[in-house]
């Protein structure tokens, strides 16, 4: 499976001007989409001749063609959607990259010939050794680097890695337990064993100071330099709670039997063969009076970590149906009692008098609605095992969530 590394880059103003060049080139006009050796001849090769195009020449070559095949990708899906020979959502027609979008990104791949040198920079091709903040070791050669330019004007490395998972699955420890998971606004999550992780809310913490930026920003007359200013200080509050909760979807702190904090994500996935989650509708709660907060809480990514992780230590993730009544039914008599106001956190079973508190009731239904069987040596007998998505870094403020090359 493959897995991406992101790490902060610190490019002087020269190297930025260089990157900027490279994003400029790695735009197209949004024209009807030719052949691959087509667009190679008359927006590369031919298009360097020209007085008015020259500058396509001050940037690495590869920059350009990876630019259009990534072109060349986007219509495919485009059209294979439109056939109906495309797995997965409809994709829609591609957009054209803009100079005015907030993320800019170029990808180099091997025969960039860039490279890692002695004292630790990223070398580039017509760009120069880029200072690197490393966070973590890279396990193995990447396969090709995209620069990344966030809308805080912040640079980033990001590396694709391929791993062995059969390897990978040796470094967890053999075990035949499961645990479901009931995520909500009171608590972020709920585990099944009555663990209970708190909710930080950090967009709602950071309100204050973005209004206040957002104010800012509404008084500065458009186009003057003051207000390029006041949007990027917006763009860097936001950026701020993007990188709060990244920080915490993957380490999130329990304690552990022997009283030592570990992360959340990584604890499930070593101490449980099977994990158990409800299939929440994340864009459809996001269309209600509690968008702001449910757009706060991370579900998605949370679950997305999880997934990657099952797939690649060999572990089994299984999502139960939205509409299972988790929190109407008595997980000790599977009587089912009716819907109850969200206000409502503990309830008595009508048939049987257990006393339940809702969201750890929800999270046992959870795990036994999802059917998990596990062998005697612990490895799974129905997996269902969601495809993996991106390796976190951790530390210094990196983003690390499904941002791609």
């Amino acid at each position: 499976m493959q897995l991406r590394y992101s790490f902060r880059l610190y490019p002087d103003t020269g190297q930025q001007r260089a990157l900027a060049k490279a994003f400029g080139c790695a735009r197209k006009a949004g024209k009807p989409f030719p052949t691959a050796g087509q667009l190679s001849a008359r927006l590369i090769t031919e298009a360097k001749r020209t007085a008015e195009r020259s500058w396509l020449g001050e940037v690495s070559a590869v920059v350009l063609q990876q630019s259009l095949r990534d072109a060349e990708s986007a219509y495919r899906n485009f059209f294979a959607s439109l056939k109906g020979t495309r797995k997965g959502p409809r994709a829609g027609p591609p957009r054209c990259k803009s100079r005015k979008d907030a993320r800019q990104s170029v990808r180099f791949t091997a025969n960039a010939r860039w490279h890692i040198t002695g004292s630790g920079r990223l070398n580039f091709p017509k760009i120069g050794a880029v200072k690197v903040k490393w966070s973590r070791t890279l396990p193995t050669t990447p396969s090709s680097v995209t620069v990344i330019k966030d809308a805080a004007g912040r640079f980033f490395a990001s590396f694709v890695i391929d791993t062995d998972p059969a390897t990978d699955a040796t470094r967890m420890p053999q075990t035949d337990r499961i645990i479901g998971i009931d995520l909500g606004l009171t608590h972020f999550a709920v585990l099944s064993d009555g663990t209970k992780i708190d909710s930080p809310r950090f967009l709602r913490r950071a309100e204050k100071k973005l209004k206040k930026a957002q104010q800012e920003l509404s008084r500065k007359q458009k186009g003057s330099k003051n207000r390029a200013k006041a949007r990027l200080k917006v763009a860097r509050a936001h950026a701020n709670v993007v990188d709060a909760r990244r920080e915490f979807l993957p380490h999130a702190r329990l304690r552990s039997r022997g009283g030592t904090p570990i992360q959340l994500s990584t604890r499930l996935i070593s101490e449980n063969q099977g994990i158990a989650v409800e299939d929440l509708s994340v864009a459809g709660l996001a269309r209600t009076r509690l968008a702001k907060s449910v757009r706060d809480a991370g579900w998605s990514s949370f679950i997305s970590m999880l997934a990657y992780k099952a797939e690649r230590y060999g572990r089994t993730l299984v999502t139960i149906g939205r509409f299972t009544p988790t929190s109407q039914t008595c997980s000790t008599c599977g009587t089912v009692d009716g819907p109850k106001p969200l206000n409502v956190r503990e309830w008595t079973c009508s048939a049987c008098g257990t006393v339940h508190g809702r969201d750890t009731n929800a999270a046992i239904n959870i795990k036994q609605a999802a059917g998990l069987a596990v062998s005697a040596c612990g490895a799974p007998v129905r997996p269902g095992a969601i495809p993996a998505q991106r390796e976190e870094t951790g530390g210094h403020g990196i983003p690390t969530g499904n941002r791609a090359a």
